[in-house]
């Protein structure tokens, strides 16, 4: 189609050509110009031709004339070409020093381009920061101003994180000027909501910096996790901390370090209940050691209802260590040392290391058995470098062979054994 309109234009331009030739051929027609007295006079084709050539002349005076000018010009753009590449390959590099002068005067040159300026002011900020200069850093952020103004928060919102000052980087961010952010800087505000102890409002940036696409998947998936255990802990009271336990997703209402959370907050409100059944639920949907440890170690009543959901998950999780710890915890909690002794040892046997090894003194050293409990302490130090544990006194030949007992269950199903 672009080519039939060309022939269509070209046919049409000759045309009119032809047409225009036979009219002058026809009739030159008469031209006078009278100059100071002078007449001057030719035929019409003669006169058109003289102005297209007086054009000519005129236009290549006018180019002889810029020439020097366009020229100054080229060299200007080239100069400003090698300092931009050589401060952003120096900054690269991490030579700071050398690379912030040079995008400095990049920046500064006169004929640079809005966008070239902002890559240059950025790339310089960003060389002092590294460099821990926060005054030159500050001014190069400044010098953007109202040109670049989300630019200009980002850049201050990173130095005032950088600093520790989540509260100067909300401020930058939130500025009105700065609206909208661009990914980055929303990226920053989450997080100096995050570092300001707002986790929950962290949070909720969440759905944005998925749609923007300002982190990879998986990083949001995990500061997803974290926001939600964070901004749990950080509920005032027990009414804000079911709100956001019921806001979350189901995901994560299993996940152990969300629900730990949960758990911890809940327990320190009082709320026993709801701390042991977070659990409980997310126990019976995935098995977690780390939950499993910290049902023992709530500071929650509800002493026989948790020991009964323990004897109810042992027969499934013979060999966990956290389940036999927490079993021991709720045992000695109850004033029952004989079976939570028993517990402990079966808990070290199967590797449950320094926190068994801790208890195991604790209940020792409340029986009045100082002996016993230096060792066992001792014993708590040893696991925790890998060096041999010492052995016990007290300890007869039956519980020698429960002991053993155990470790050799613990090995069949494949667990790494202390060295003991």
């Amino acid at each position: 189609m672009n080519l039939f309109r060309s022939v269509l234009f070209w046919l049409v331009l000759a045309v009119l050509g032809a047409l225009l030739a036979q009219v002058l051929l026809q009739d030159p027609g008469y031209v006078l110009v009278r100059y100071r007295g002078t007449d001057y006079t030719t035929t019409v084709a003669a006169g058109a031709g003289l102005l297209l050539a007086a054009l000519f002349v005129l236009a290549v005076v006018w180019t002889l004339l810029r020439l020097p000018f366009r020229a100054w010009k080229r060299h200007r753009e080239r100069q400003l070409r090698a300092k931009l590449s050589d401060g952003l390959v120096a900054c690269e590099r991490g030579e700071y020093a050398r690379a912030e002068p040079l995008l400095k005067q990049a920046a500064e040159q006169p004929t640079i381009s809005s966008d070239t300026e902002l890559l240059a002011r950025s790339h310089a900020a960003r060389a002092a920061m590294a460099r821990g200069d926060d005054a030159s850093a500050a001014a190069h952020a400044e010098a953007l101003g109202e040109r670049h103004a989300a630019a200009q928060a980002v850049l201050l919102a990173q130095q005032a994180l950088a600093r520790g000052d989540a509260a100067g980087a909300l401020v930058a961010l939130d500025a009105p000027r700065a609206q909208p952010l661009p990914p980055r800087g929303l990226r920053l505000r989450a997080d100096a909501l995050a570092a300001a102890g707002r986790s929950f409002d962290a949070y909720g940036l969440l759905g944005a910096l998925r749609q923007q696409q300002a982190l990879p998947a998986a990083r949001l998936d995990a500061l997803q996790a974290q926001w939600a255990a964070e901004s749990l802990q950080q509920a005032a009271d027990a009414n804000a901390l079911a709100d956001r336990w019921d806001a979350l997703p189901q995901p994560l209402r299993t996940s152990a370090d969300v629900v730990a959370a949960y758990a911890r907050r809940a327990a320190a409100l009082r709320w026993d209940e709801a701390a042991t059944r977070s659990i409980e639920q997310a126990l019976d949907a995935q098995w977690s050691e780390p939950l499993a440890a910290l049902y023992g170690q709530l500071p929650v009543a509800r002493h026989e209802q948790r020991r009964a959901q323990v004897e109810r998950w042992l027969p499934a999780h013979p060999s966990s260590p956290a389940l036999l710890l927490a079993a021991a915890r709720i045992a000695q909690a109850q004033g029952q040392w004989p079976q939570a002794d028993s517990w402990l040892h079966r808990a070290i046997a199967q590797g449950a290391g320094a926190p068994a090894w801790e208890a195991l003194g604790d209940g020792a050293l409340n029986t009045g058995n100082e002996t016993r409990a230096r060792i066992a302490y001792a014993n708590a130090l040893r696991s925790q470098r890998g060096d041999a544990v010492l052995d016990l006194p007290g300890r007869d030949l039956r519980q020698q062979i429960a002991d053993t007992a155990a470790i050799e269950e613990r090995d069949a199903h494949g667990l790494p054994r202390l060295r003991e």
